[in-house]
C-alpha cells in the first residue's frame, strides 16, 4: 500500500496535478482505494472517494455492454444492417476526394454498416480534432456542433470493415440502444447496469457540488483551470454514449470488476458469460488499434499506448496481445477518457487498475508517465500482497 501511495504521490507532483484517485480491484472486491490531494488548482476541496469526474469515452465501454444486453435480448444483432434500425446510416457513402470547393466527392460503401462495426471502430467514422481526414470530410462548411443530431451523419472515410479508426461509431451505437429499448440511455444505463450493479454516483448529468475541476497543461509544464465540459454535453441534443457520463472511481470499480466477473457482481448478472468472452475477443484480424492522432493538440496528443505491439479491439475494448513488461498479462482490456482517465481489466492476474484525473490533453507524457508507474506498483510484489 505504500508502495502505490508513494508513486502517486511521486506522480502527481512531476505532473502538476492537484489530485488524483486511483482504485485496484480483483473479483471479490476493491484491495486498492485512495484520493489525493485536492479537487482543482483553483478548487481547495480535499479530493475523496466520492469526487465525481467527467469519464468521456470510458462512456463507451457502458454503452457497449448496453448493446450486447439487447443482443442477448434479440433486439439488436452484431451483423444486421444498422440503417435499419438508425435510416440515415442506410446506404452509406465513402468519400473519394473533393472538388474546386472543397465539397466531398463520394461513392456507396462496399458493405452496409453493422453493429460489429460500430462496436469495433471499423465503421468508416473518426473524429474532427483527431483526424484531419475526417474534419475535411465534413466539407468547406466544416463539422456540426458535438452535441447536435447533425454530427452523428456524414460520408465514411473507407469501407466498413476495411480500417481501425476512433471516432463517433459509440454515440451511434447509444442511438441504437434508444431506438430498440424505446429508452433514453439516462433511462436504460440506470435501470440496467447502474442500479444494478450499485453505481448510485454515475450518470450524464453532473452533480456540480461533487465534480472535480478540469485542467489544461500549460507551455511552462503547470496546469491551468479551464471550464467544464459536463453540464455542455448533458445539454445536448442527444445523450453521449461515446463520452457523456459523470461517475465517480468506486462506480466504475465496480462496472469494471463485474467484467472480471464474466458479467455479474455481488449475485446479480448484468451480461452472459460468454458475451462478456465475445467482447474480450479480438474482433479486428490484422487491423491494428489503438494508435490515435491530433488535429487540436490541446485536447489530445499523438497517441499508442502500445507502440511496441499491434493491439486488438473487442467489442468496446483495446486488447494487448503480449504482456506488459512489470504489468498487465496478455489478452487484458482497457481504454481512457479524454480528460485523462484510464482503467484496464486483467483476467488473468484477477485485477483492475483505475486512475482518475481531469486533465488535458489526452496522452500527456507525464500523466502516461504516472499511469505506468501505477501499473507497475500494482504488479509489483509489495502491490501483490494487498
Amino acid at each position: 500500500m505504500s508502495r502505490l501511495d508513494e508513486t502517486i504521490e511521486a506522480g502527481m507532483a512531476r505532473a502538476g496535478l492537484p489530485g488524483v484517485v486511483a482504485l485496484v480491484g480483483s473479483r471479490d472486491g476493491v484491495i486498492y482505494e485512495k484520493a489525493f490531494g485536492a479537487r482543482g488548482s483553483n478548487d481547495a476541496t480535499p479530493m475523496t472517494p466520492d469526487t465525481e469526474f467527467s469519464l468521456f469515452s470510458m462512456t463507451k465501454a457502458v454503452t457497449s455492454v448496453a448493446a450486447m444486453q439487447l443482443v442477448e435480448r434479440g433486439l439488436l444483432a452484431l451483423d444486421d444492417e444498422m440503417g435499419a434500425i438508425l435510416p440515415w446510416l442506410a446506404n452509406p457513402r465513402v468519400v473519394t476526394g473533393y472538388d474546386d470547393t472543397g465539397e466531398p466527392l463520394t461513392r456507396p460503401a462496399a458493405r452496409p454498416i453493422t453493429l460489429r462495426h460500430l462496436l469495433t471502430h471499423t465503421a468508416g467514422f473518426g473524429y474532427e480534432f483527431m483526424s484531419l481526414e475526417m474534419l475535411r470530410s465534413r466539407g468547406p462548411g466544416g463539422a456540426p456542433a458535438s452535441t447536435s443530431k447533425a454530427w452523428l451523419q456524414g460520408a465514411l472515410l473507407f469501407d466498413p470493415g476495411d480500417r481501425w479508426e476512433y471516432g463517433l461509431s459509440t454515440d451511434l451505437v447509444g442511438q441504437a440502444v434508444e431506438a430498440v429499448s424505446g429508452q433514453d440511455l439516462a433511462t436504460y444505463f440506470r435501470e440496467h447496469i447502474f442500479d444494478p450493479l450499485g453505481m448510485i454516483r454515475t450518470g450524464f448529468f453532473p452533480d456540480e457540488a461533487r465534480l472535480a475541476s478540469m485542467h489544461a497543461r500549460t507551455p511552462d509544464g503547470g496546469v491551468t483551470p479551464i471550464p467544464s465540459m459536463a453540464a455542455l454535453l448533458a445539454g445536448g441534443e442527444f445523450l453521449s454514449g461515446g463520452g457523456g457520463l459523470v461517475g465517480t472511481g468506486g462506480d466504475y470499480m465496480r462496472f469494471l470488476r463485474m467484467v472480471l466477473n464474466a458479467g455479474e457482481l455481488d449475485d446479480v448478472r448484468i451480461l452472459r458469460p460468454d458475451t462478456v468472452a465475445e467482447m474480450s475477443r479480438n474482433q479486428i484480424g490484422d487491423l491494428r488499434a489503438g494508435q490515435l492522432g491530433s488535429v487540436v493538440e490541446s485536447m489530445i496528443v499523438p497517441f499508442d499506448m502500445f507502440p511496441d505491439m499491434r493491439p486488438g479491439w473487442g467489442l468496446g475494448f483495446l486488447i494487448n496481445p503480449r504482456p506488459v513488461a512489470g504489468g498487465r498479462a496478455a489478452g487484458s482490456l482497457a481504454w481512457a477518457g479524454l480528460a485523462n482517465t484510464h482503467f484496464w481489466i486483467d483476467p488473468a492476474s484477477d485485477r483492475a487498475g483505475l486512475i482518475l484525473t481531469q486533465l488535458f490533453p489526452f496522452g500527456d507524457e507525464r500523466m502516461m508517465q504516472m499511469l505506468a508507474g501505477f501499473e507497475r506498483a500494482v504488479y509489483s510484489a509489495e502491490a501483490s500482497s494487498l
